[in-house]
């Protein structure tokens, strides 16, 4: 019996400039061009942990998306010249209002967004430390001096090479980390002087509208950042426009490929599908952990994260153990509401997630899996399943899953393993488990993909390390430092010396 909250209701007086109420629902606006406007027309916010109505967003129409594009062109030189110290000065009195009010935003994203209170704990954690390590990405935003005596074409020239803000970007953002990675784009695009529009997930707009407000009353120059929730015609719409200099998209590959192909002559970084696959050698001596660590990996979040272990390759001696161990593991997590068990299962993010996640457990069980725990559904509710012996003609091993499902595979040779690995249309998290590092590095080296875990599940946090994809997976790469990289372009300034 899944249990529901109590009160799913949110505390919004902390934010009440920004809310109406009418009736005993919230009714947000949306920042345009430094202001915020109530809409004519809504997007009706549902709690995936009831499906109740939370909430109901102003929705940008084609007028709107046009006041805060050209807000945004308006004030790209301002932001370019707005000193650094001043952007990290902004960026770190958005970190202290957001820890002052960061119970509000914690609820937030339970309500809206169905997380385990763990969970949304760490998602404000993670998004005050960005906000503090903006000095970081600052830090990256240097230039070098090039003598020009060491190629005789260039004799009696220098050059310098600086970094400048791109210009306008807009970024668009998933649901499951709504304020993370919303601002994981935001954060670093301000930092490197542009103007930014931000489209959140239209399903879940209410931790990036709230953090919005945040970054207003921080400092933001009036016109240079905008939190529009709209339809995807108006993201194409913006997409496809001259004023808009880059894009960055977390999302799927499909939306990815339709970005790609409409943008035009623009920078574009995309980080897409992910269908991580966890390879256990037979030099895994401890496999207790390691299938703590897998199933952790595998249901987190429900298994709604880009780099979730989507499937397991298990070397064919070991493989009965480890199953057995996995499914101990999982049998630990519970369907729950997320404030109600400290291993909880929650919501997928709608009933048809759930349906379709299903299909893929069905489709697998008709080709010849076993069912060894779950399998059922509940409305948009999945449980922790696991399956084993899959065969490699089951949808489940290669379409990206985002549900708490695990799939096992046995193999026989490293070769097959990494084949496997490799034969995804995706590359971008893998992970390897064994005690033999030598083999560890190198079955990491064949795997085809932006990031390999060794002994561990993939876990991107805050960016410290850079990430992001190949093939399907996208392009471009994310983190502290790094992606001042995406969201600045280099400029040669060349000197003629000679008298």
């Amino acid at each position: 019996m899944i249990k529901l909250p109590k009160n799913d209701k949110i505390n919004y007086e902390e934010f009440e400039d920004i809310v109406e109420v009418n009736k005993g629902i919230p009714y947000f606006k949306i920042l345009v061009g430094g202001e915020w406007v109530m809409g004519e027309s809504f997007v009706e916010v549902k709690s995936p942990l009831t499906l109740n109505t939370i909430a109901m967003v102003s929705r940008a129409d084609l007028e709107l998306a046009n006041r805060a594009l050209e807000a945004a062109t308006a004030t790209k030189e301002k932001m370019k010249n707005l000193p650094g110290a001043k952007r990290i000065d902004i960026m770190e009195n958005a970190a202290r209002i957001l820890a002052d009010r960061k119970e509000t935003m914690i609820k937030a994203l339970i309500s809206n967004v169905g997380k385990p209170r763990s969970e949304a704990e760490g998602e404000v954690k993670s998004t005050i430390d960005r906000l503090l390590s903006a000095r970081y990405d600052a830090n990256r935003i240097k230039g070098d001096l090039i003598p020009g005596e060491w190629a005789n074409q260039n004799q009696g020239r220098i050059a310098m090479v600086e970094r400048e803000p791109v210009g306008v970007v807009l970024a668009i953002s998933p649901f499951n980390y709504p304020l993370f990675i919303s601002y994981t784009k935001v954060i670093p695009g301000l930092i490197a002087g542009n103007s930014v529009i931000l489209k959140p997930p239209s399903a879940v707009p209410i931790p990036a509208l709230m953090m919005a407000r945040i970054l207003d009353e921080a400092g933001i120059p009036k016109g240079a950042y905008s939190n529009i929730v709209a339809p995807g015609d108006i993201a194409s719409y913006l997409a496809t426009s001259d004023q808009i200099n880059m894009i960055t998209f977390t999302g799927s590959t499909s939306v990815g490929l339709e970005l790609s192909n409409i943008s035009g002559i623009k920078k574009i970084h995309l980080e897409l599908g992910g269908k991580a696959s966890a390879i256990v050698t037979k030099g895994a001596k401890n496999l207790q952990k390691v299938a703590k660590s897998i199933v952790d990996g595998s249901f987190k979040f429900s298994g709604q994260r880009c780099d979730a272990i989507n499937r397991v390759l298990a070397e064919s001696s070991l493989a009965p153990q480890l199953v057995e161990s996995i499914v101990n593991e999982a049998k630990k997590f519970r369907l729950n509401t997320p404030e109600e068990s400290p291993l909880p299962i929650g919501p997928l993010i709608d009933q048809s997630s759930a349906e379709r996640v299903k299909g893929l457990i069905d489709d697998a069980v008709a080709r010849g899996a076993k069912l060894i725990l779950g399998g059922k559904i509940n409305k948009n509710y999945v449980e922790p399943t696991v399956l084993s012996d899959v065969p490699l003609t089951a949808r489940i091993m290669w379409e990206e899953t985002f549900g708490p499902v695990i799939p096992i595979h046995n193999y026989f040779t490293e070769d097959e393993a990494v084949e496997i690995s490799n034969k995804s249309e995706y590359g971008l998290d893998s992970a390897v488990f064994t005690d033999d590092i030598t083999e560890a590095l190198r079955i990491a080296r064949k795997i085809e993909a932006g990031e390999v875990t060794i002994n561990a599940f993939p876990a991107h946090g805050i960016g410290f390390f850079p990430f992001g994809g190949v093939k399907q997976s996208g392009f471009g790469r994310e983190g502290i430092g790094f992606s001042i990289d995406e969201f600045t372009n280099m400029k040669t300034i060349v000197i003629s010396t000679a008298e």
